[in-house]
């Protein structure tokens, strides 16, 4: 028996959790208390519902599943047209279900200002309305209420340090910023990597969508705040960050409504593929129960909910449109949620490379002096001042060294060995806001297997002292990734 805890595994030593859409454009979309329990078996702790669907609302009752409620886009006219209305979908919707069921909080629309212009100018008024009826039935304290925007309301996105908000929108984007902060409630953001990558027509590296480790040559840093951004996952999420503060508001968390990667695509859509989505989804669970925030708001941890749990193949669109989710409708995995605990042979766990418990101190330099030199790991992180550089000692920069050369040649021959220093494991190292990045890797082992690249040289060479002080302005130093094209290019969208 496969003991299953993909999404909620680690919720408790974080504070930060995985939740899931579930959209029912879906043919033969299984009765809604199957559904829950697909969620209990896969201890999914928090579910979005893109409507106020009365038999999941129903079936979600008594499962201690936090669940939010979706608001369509054509009720927002109504609702932002008229204070009794909002007042009667709070009662019918929410009020009828609670506490039996765990609603705590209301999306408004789905990307309206983007996707449904014409509702933008009822948007704030719907919102508010709907909060004054929770205040009414004492129900404002539990159910937060927000409104899911995408990437494509903030322009000028890189470097993330200068990302504003299109102007255009900013008669509706501020009254917005003011709900939220004046209600504690938070920004919810859809944020799509593989759009990203798809639009930026080669720009950007397809290891940087999808949380792989990066080369030397292709580091992606901020040239205002000289963070380093390894993934586009964070990076969107500083720009809408900095988007905010331009408007001279703080304090405002995001939430992450949707992310997630389709497994399939038509004859153009050639990245679409369950490799792909296998490798981004598993990440991103890595990356957001790592309980961590965006470089430049590391301790504020963010929450997401992946895309999707069915795909909705009834949705119109390309073929890629209607292949994002994680289950198929019998319950089974479109392909393999690496943090799901399994003692069956062969199964597949996310794996690191990390210097091995009493490992020689010397060897454990040399180790690291050869992976930030000749193996050409990525060892910015570890620098002074970055988020992996404390605690300042030889086995944390070796163990952060070590996973990033492995990360990046595993494919390729690398091994997780150094001379007898590292080791394979299923424990996440990642602490605070230093974030590491795992693999799968099916039935485990010491070393990957593979043919072997040439053994690493363990002699002091030119970073017989890595990391120094001096690193870090030779890091400030490196070429951004096409930095001409990524400044003219939309970084992010």
């Amino acid at each position: 028996m496969v003991c299953h805890c993909a999404f909620a595994c680690v919720c408790h030593v974080f504070s930060s959790f995985v939740g899931i859409n579930i959209g029912t454009h879906v043919s033969n979309l299984p009765p809604a208390s199957k559904v829950v329990s697909m969620l209990e078996l896969y201890k999914i702790t928090h579910v979005r519902l893109y409507d106020a669907d009365a038999q999941l609302l129903k079936a979600l009752a008594n499962s201690s599943i936090e669940v939010m409620v979706g608001v369509t886009n054509e009720e927002v006219l109504k609702l932002g047209k008229s204070p009794s209305a909002a007042a009667a979908w709070i009662n019918k919707n929410v009020a009828l279900y609670i506490p039996a069921t765990n609603i705590t909080a209301i999306a408004v629309g789905s990307e309206v200002l983007t996707s449904f212009p014409n509702a933008g100018p009822f948007l704030i008024r719907a919102m508010k309305y709907l909060h004054k009826a929770l205040v009414a039935a004492n129900l404002n304290l539990q159910v937060k209420v927000s409104t899911p925007q995408s990437m494509d309301v903030v322009v000028t996105s890189f470097p993330p340090s200068t990302a504003t908000f299109n102007s255009s929108l900013n008669s509706t984007i501020y009254p917005l910023l003011q709900f939220l902060k004046n209600t504690k409630s938070y920004y919810m953001l859809n944020v799509y990597p593989y759009y990203g990558y798809m639009k930026g027509n080669g720009i950007f590296p397809l290891d940087y969508a999808l949380f792989r480790p990066l080369s030397i040559n292709r580091r992606i840093v901020d040239p205002n705040t000289l963070l380093h951004y390894t993934n586009m996952f964070d990076a969107m999420l500083d720009a809408t960050y900095h988007s905010v503060k331009s408007l001279n508001f703080s304090g405002i968390p995001i939430m992450v409504t949707e992310s997630g990667w389709p497994w399939s695509g038509g004859a153009n859509e050639t990245y679409a593929t369950k490799k792909n989505a296998e490798i981004y989804v598993n990440n991103l669970l890595g990356r957001v129960l790592n309980g961590s925030g965006p470089p430049s708001e590391p301790t504020n941890p963010v929450n997401a909910y992946v895309y999707e749990l069915f795909s909705e193949d009834q949705k119109p669109g390309p073929m890629s449109e209607n292949n994002w989710g994680v289950l198929s409708t019998n319950g089974s995995a479109i392909y393999r949620l690496s943090l799901i605990s399994s003692s069956v042979t062969g199964s597949s766990s996310i794996v690191y490379c990390v210097a091995k418990d009493g490992a020689d101190p010397g060897k454990l330099q040399s180790g690291l002096n050869w992976a930030c030199g000749q193996g050409g790991a990525n060892c910015s992180a570890i620098q002074p001042g970055q988020p992996c550089f404390l605690p300042d000692n030889v086995v944390n920069h070796a163990s952060y060294a070590y996973n990033d050369y492995y990360q990046k040649m595993q494919g390729h021959g690398g091994t997780c060995d150094f001379e007898g220093t590292a080791t394979l494991t299923n424990t996440n190292p990642s602490h605070g806001s230093c974030v590491y990045i795992g693999s799968a890797n099916a039935g485990g082992g010491n070393t990957d297997g593979g043919a072997s690249v040439p053994a690493p040289s363990l002699s002091p060479g030119p970073f017989s002292n890595f990391p120094s002080s001096s690193s870090k302005l030779e890091a400030q130093l490196f070429p951004f990734l096409l930095s001409s094209m990524l400044l003219s290019a939309s970084f992010l969208l």
